[in-house]
Parts: C-alpha cells; sequence; structure tokens
C-alpha cells in the first residue's frame, strides 16, 4: 500500500509539471492530502514545472512518518521543490524526525486552535499535552532551520480566547487565522463523521478575533470567502478538490485516469483569491553557506520527462 501511495505520488508531480507550463494561470502552490486518517476528532474538520510548493497535509502526515519522510526526500532531492511544507496537529512530531529530514523541509505548520487545554479537549484536539508539545515543537524547528507556522481555526469554542500572549512568546514566522468553514458532503450533518454546524461563527466574530490579534504581524487572516476555491488541493485518490462557497464538496476525476488538464477543468481555482489570501510568500529556508537550489523543474529531461 506504502509502495502505491509513493508511486501515485511521483507520478502526480512527474506529470504536473510539464503540463501545468503553458497554462495561463499556473498554481505555483499545491496541497496533498495524502490521507485522510488522523488521531484526533476535530468536530469542524471537513477532511474525513512551475509548481514551487509542495504542501503535505491530511488527515495527519505524521501517522505515516517513513511514507512521509521518503516523500519530503525526494521533493527536495529529485524534484529539486524550492519548498516543501507539512502541516500537523502536532501530537505525533518527534525530534528524531525532525533531526533525520530537517534538510527536507522548509515549513513545518502546526495546529493550535487553543491555549487552553480544556477548549482543546472540547474542540477534539486534546490529550492535556497540546501546549507543551508546540514549544517543544518550536524549539526543535528553531534547532533544526525549519520554519515554524501556526494555524489556527477560529470557532464557536475559542472566538473569544486571548492568544496574544502565547503567540508572541512561540514566535511563529506566519500565523494563519482560518474562520471555521462548513462544507457539503464533508462535515455539514450529524450523519457526517464529523458535523461543524455548532461550530460555525458570524463574519462579525471572526473579525473581532482578528481584531484582536491585530498587534500580531505575523498573523494571516483567513475567512470563509477568502478560503472558497484559492486552494489547490489534491486527495489521496490524486483528485483534485474545490470547496466551493457553502457547496458540496467537489472532486475531479483522478488525474491518474485522464490527465491533469482534464481533471483541472471539474474544479475552480481562484488565482486571484490565493494571492489576496498572501498565498505566495517567502516559504524556503536559508540554508547558511550554501546556494539556493534550483527551482522545480531544472531536473527535467528533454520533453518535459523527469530524468531519473
Amino acid at each position: 500500500m506504502a509502495a502505491t501511495i509513493i508511486y501515485t505520488t511521483l507520478l502526480f508531480i512527474r506529470t504536473i509539471l510539464p503540463l501545468l507550463k503553458d497554462r495561463p494561470s499556473i498554481p505555483v502552490s499545491v496541497n496533498y492530502f495524502f490521507t485522510r486518517k488522523c488521531n484526533k476528532t476535530c468536530g469542524f474538520c471537513f477532511h474525513t514545472a512551475k509548481t514551487s510548493y509542495l504542501n503535505i497535509a491530511g488527515g495527519e502526515p505524521f501517522l505515516y512518518p517513513k511514507f512521509l519522510g521518503a516523500m519530503v526526500r525526494f521533493c527536495k532531492e529529485d524534484l529539486r521543490l524550492p519548498s516543501v511544507s507539512i502541516v500537523t496537529n502536532g501530537s505525533k512530531v518527534t525530534q528524531r524526525f525532525l533531526a533525520e529530514h530537517a534538510k527536507y523541509i522548509d515549513v513545518l505548520a502546526v495546529s493550535c486552535d487553543s491555549f487552553n487545554e480544556q477548549t482543546n479537549i472540547a474542540i477534539g484536539r486534546g490529550d492535556g499535552d497540546n501546549v507543551s508539545q508546540l514549544f517543544r515543537i518550536r524549539d526543535w524547528c528553531m534547532e533544526y532551520n525549519i520554519k515554524f507556522k501556526l494555524n489556527t481555526v477560529v470557532n464557536r469554542l475559542n472566538q473569544a480566547e486571548d492568544m496574544n500572549a502565547m503567540v508572541k512568546q512561540l514566535q511563529p514566522f506566519r500565523w494563519k487565522v482560518f474562520q471555521v468553514l462548513v462544507v457539503g458532503g464533508e462535515n455539514e450533518s450529524e450523519d457526517r463523521l464529523r458535523d461543524a454546524r455548532g461550530m460555525t461563527i458570524t463574519d462579525e466574530e471572526f473579525e473581532a478575533f482578528c481584531e484582536r490579534h491585530k498587534g500580531i504581524k505575523a498573523m494571516i487572516p483567513e475567512s470563509n470567502r477568502v478560503m472558497a476555491s484559492s486552494y489547490l488541493l489534491v486527495d489521496e485518490y490524486m483528485r483534485f478538490m474545490d470547496k466551493g462557497s457553502n457547496e458540496k464538496m467537489k472532486e475531479s476525476d483522478s488525474i491518474l485516469d485522464v490527465g491533469v488538464e482534464k481533471a483541472m477543468v471539474k474544479v475552480r481555482w481562484d488565482e486571484d483569491a490565493f494571492y489576496e489570501r498572501g498565498g505566495v510568500y517567502n516559504w524556503s529556508k536559508t540554508i547558511p553557506g550554501k546556494e539556493k537550489k534550483p527551482a522545480c523543474g531544472s531536473g527535467l529531461a528533454a520533453g518535459g520527462a523527469l530524468d531519473w
């Protein structure tokens, strides 16, 4: 199974590079959800050659450390991607993994919805050790030269919390603040594995949270309007996903069956919203004493094929 996943991952990256180079709108950032399996139960979760940035998410990527390690290494050494990022809830991150794979990871984004452990437990993230683990991960990132990023989903249970002091202590280079999103077919009813309807907040409540934390320069707020269709998402079946706006999640055919170009026709990628939410930023880390690696595609042979 692991070998199959790795093969489809590499085939996706190998296929998408040459096909995207002639498109009028080139997605410079791809989010690959290689698994929907996760060890947390967050109530709001909706996941039950020019490409520069691959963001690996889930589910929880660190449930598969061997596969994750092989994938980040391939992306850096063979594809020479300028940036590889991982999104995690942090519970399975170990110092050993980061020590072994740090040179292949530019950004580690850790989900943190509250600094109150009881709130974390109510949300579905809590095991009593979230905050202390968060600071450990921050320290490991500093030690191994990995950019440390925070992701927060503002919802009914944490929208009144003041996180200023703790976020300033953690000093993330970016703090993404998302308005909780209900996605049709994923988390919109009691028939789903997760039902986020009780977690929703008004636009005014989200704006109040952002206003309370406006002094933190690293904060990047993303309302439901900005989030919808501004991410190019790929699931574990190699399908593009479109969250849309208060609609059912749309999925393309697998690129393994129809190819990248035909699959992308089935979804909407809002390039303007991507740039509006700050989708392009300094996402590559600086390696002292080493020149920057060539951009993705430099390892391609004639005709756009990978030089294996």
